[in-house]
């Protein structure tokens, strides 16, 4: 009976301190950091794109009128 807690132990033990599980945490944190960046980013993007047809736009519309 001892024997078989020492080798349950040491197989939890083995299972808790491995370090699988981390890397897929840290990819998992890195894509979700380039995830927010890239949408922060793309709201400028699109907002800058937005004004430059808008200025066409009215540039078009005094030529044209």
């Amino acid at each position: 009976m001892k024997n078989k807690l020492w080798m349950m132990y040491l197989r939890t033990k083995d299972i808790l301190s491995g370090e699988d599980g981390q890397d897929l945490i840290e990819y998992a944190l890195v894509v979700a950091l380039i995830a927010f960046a890239a949408t922060a980013g793309m709201s400028t993007l699109a907002n800058n794109i937005n004004n430059a047809f808008l200025q066409i736009g009215t540039k078009l519309t005094t030529a044209v009128g």
